[in-house]
């Protein structure tokens, strides 16, 4: 069912031509000779108020005409000129001050000079003289101006009302506008900023762990693990440092856009690249393999990067286990390792443990990370496979500042 929000003026207008009518009515019931004509004049002259908002000026003509030929033929008196009054304000309000002033001077000049042709004669002027005539005509004339001026002064007001509402819906607008813009901006700030200074530096580690591998091999000699890891690593993070760029230079600001290069598809090059570091790292499976949405996708692998990055970082020989479950309705990523975290201690915070909440809350999942009561430390996440419950902005949020605080761990 459709709310249509105009019922309440349409009822209001009922309403007040219903009452006018009958207040009109038991007037006319009560001045002598009054005729059918007269009663059919005040009915259709109360009832034409209902459609007063819809069309003003006709209304006004027709209350105009109909009251005009009850007042000559009933000499009623002022309660007559109600329904004009009404219907002189409702045109005034509309804008239609001719047409307004214009039939209450036909209403008054009507009534003026029959209410003079009455008095003219004594037999039928009841002792009410010219004076008196004028003196009403006047005091009805300044009703008139008075309900001239207050529809004139209900339309600025609601002129000014709407104005004022679409200055302040254009100054949100322009707040809104004002705010991508300045974001924007930031994301191409912090991508210059990244492309300057990380780039650089990364392609220069891989330049020169690239000479030294050929060198090597050159020469017959064996090439040590860690340079060639350090070959791969930085071939990665160019990788990955490109693929961040690339989200940050995207208006859209799509939070998953980096997951197209980040997955559990590469999970296997992770823990290669862990194992070539020098951490003992296996991976478990369960469940049926499947399409990921790919901000789960993509949170999952950072994850599992951030928690294998801690314990190369934090825990000597370590190793770890990295172990991935897919549920009907959640994945289920945990990586525990046999470091040096011990059974009731917190764990630090940190922005790597901070950027992995944020990504988890951002989907609606949960996290766990602390240490485990046989010692070492577990990282266990919880993400859900249907929607994240968040408006798209919360989560891109989430996301974004997920990334920055990973860059920074």
């Amino acid at each position: 069912m459709r709310f249509d929000p105009g019922w309440r003026p349409r009822t209001a207008d009922v309403a007040l031509a219903a009452v006018i009518a009958a207040l009109q009515e038991a007037g006319a019931l009560s001045v002598p000779g009054t005729g059918p004509l007269d009663h059919l004049a005040v009915l259709a002259g109360s009832l034409a108020l209902v459609a007063r908002r819809r069309a003003p000026v006709a209304v006004l003509a027709a209350v105009t005409a109909c009251m005009l030929v009850y007042a000559v033929g009933s000499d009623p008196g002022p309660p007559a000129a109600f329904p004009v009054l009404i219907a002189v304000h409702t045109a005034a309000r509309a804008g239609h001050r001719l047409p307004a002033a214009a039939a209450g001077a036909a209403f008054l000049g009507g009534t003026l000079a029959s209410a003079l042709v009455v008095v003219s004669d004594p037999a039928a002027a009841g002792g009410r003289s010219a004076q008196d005539t004028v003196r009403g005509t006047i005091l009805l004339l300044g009703w008139f101006l008075a309900a001239g001026v207050s529809g004139t002064v209900s339309r600025h007001r609601q002129a000014y009302l709407e104005q004022a509402e679409q200055r302040a819906a254009e100054a949100e607008r322009t707040r809104e506008e004002a705010a991508l813009r300045r974001a924007g901006e930031e994301r191409l700030r912090i991508a210059r900023e990244l492309h300057d200074s990380l780039t650089h530096s990364i392609s220069i580690i891989k330049v020169q762990a690239g000479v030294a591998v050929h060198l090597a091999r050159k020469r017959g000699e064996e090439v040590p693990e860690a340079l060639l890891a350090i070959q791969e690593a930085s071939g990665e993070a160019m990788r990955e440092l490109r693929a961040t760029l690339e989200v940050l230079r995207d208006p859209a600001g799509d939070p998953a856009g980096d997951a197209r290069g980040s997955g559990l598809g590469r999970l296997d090059d992770l823990v290669d690249r862990a194992r070539a570091a020098g951490l003992t790292a296996t991976v478990a499976v369960t469940g049926e393999r499947r399409t990921l949405p790919a901000a789960v996708d993509h949170s999952a692998y950072r994850i599992v990067q951030e928690a294998l990055t801690n314990v190369s970082r934090h825990s000597a020989s370590a190793s770890a286990s990295v172990r991935i479950g897919y549920h009907l309705d959640r994945l289920v990523v945990q990586v525990d390792d046999d470091g040096r975290a011990s059974p009731g201690t917190s764990p630090a915070p940190g922005n790597g443990l901070t950027g992995m909440r944020e990504r988890v809350t951002a989907l609606g999942g949960r996290l766990h990370a602390g240490p485990r009561p046989q010692g070492g430390f577990t990282v266990r996440a919880e993400l859900p496979l249907e929607e994240t419950g968040l408006p798209p902005e919360e989560t891109g949020r989430a996301e974004r500042a997920g990334l920055s605080a990973e860059g920074a761990s």
